[in-house]
């Protein structure tokens, strides 16, 4: 065995050593590492759930995850060019299939789809810790670790898009409170150690960006921007928080005329779990605002609603 190999075996059994006798001692911000995190995320109204999980380190050459039953569940080795150069952060997305059976509604496009529901998905993963490792450009091992929880916060509610023209130019405002479920994937709620609705949300993530089709340049001018939890506008009369987040007009003005936007609103609970909302068909910079084309649409080709006044 040469020498290379002897000290990835040895950095190994140390690492799983440390993982069985639970001694890895981790310190701020995530022991060694500068960062490492294991959330779920859930896309509200598509209906979607999955798995990410971040490991940020210095110089890395491999990393690995175990879940709380110290079971390897992600490794990777850096070779050639980037074994030379060495790997930093890692960021990766389980896939996200449907968190409802498809047949089962009224759109049969997605009848075909695999999908996982939230029970399944809950019996599928373990709360409990994730223990991070890697091993850097030296052969030195770093440790960290990670509490996956099952606290998923409500779904942001009445999510809009509201414009106004004020002395010639364009507002945008974008809207919403906190909600009371998890939208599509809300069938075994009941299972969660909390109700959703209980959930603190420690941020806000808010996404402005253009609906555009893949490879679009205009596509990759995104807004986005995290806010406090209790950053909320207003109260209404029934003790609901109203945020109100106005975009920049900087940001608008790079837009073309007549620019599809969608919107996401993320409740980012305490644990970093992510529960987000999406609307769609806004029009930017509308050049046919209101009921200007007798057909009805606007300049982005989306039916016009009369309650809706620039």
């Amino acid at each position: 065995m040469n020498r290379k190999n002897t000290l990835v075996t040895t950095a190994l059994a140390t690492a799983i050593g440390l993982l069985v006798g639970g001694s890895a001692t981790a310190t701020e911000p995530c022991g060694d590492f500068g960062e490492c995190k294991v959330l779920v995320e859930i896309n509200s109204s598509d209906g979607d759930i999955g798995f990410h999980f971040l490991m940020d380190g210095d110089d890395l050459r491999r990393g690995i995850l175990f879940n709380p039953d110290h079971k390897k569940i992600f490794a990777y080795t850096t070779r050639r060019e980037l074994g030379e150069q060495y790997l930093t952060e890692t960021f990766a997305e389980s896939a996200e299939p449907l968190c409802f059976d498809p047949t089962t509604d009224d759109d049969e496009e997605n009848d075909d789809e695999d999908f996982v529901t939230l029970t399944e998905f809950l019996d599928r993963w373990d709360a409990g810790t994730y223990k991070f490792f890697g091993i850097g450009d030296d052969w030195e091992l770093s440790f960290g670790e990670s509490e996956l929880t099952f606290n998923l916060p409500a779904a942001p509610a009445e999510v809009d898009l509201e414009f106004e023209m004020e002395d010639g130019d364009l507002e945008a405002d974008i809207t919403w409170m906190p909600g009371e479920d998890l939208g599509e994937c809300s069938d075994g709620m009941e299972l969660l150690p909390a109700h959703p609705a209980d959930v603190p949300v420690a941020a806000w993530e808010v996404v402005l960006e253009p609906d555009l089709e893949d490879g679009d340049p205009i596509g990759q001018m995104v807004y986005s921007v995290r806010i406090p939890g209790d950053a909320y506008d207003e109260i209404d009369e029934d003790g609901n928080w109203i945020f109100d987040l106005e975009v920049p007009d900087d940001y608008l003005e790079t837009l073309p005329a007549n620019t599809p936007v969608k919107v996401e609103v993320g409740a980012i609970g305490v644990d970093d779990n992510a529960t987000f909302t999406e609307e769609d068909e806004y029009c930017v910079n509308d050049t046919d605002p209101e009921d200007a084309d007798e057909d009805g649409l606007n300049g982005c080709g989306f039916e016009v609603d009369d309650e809706d006044d620039d």
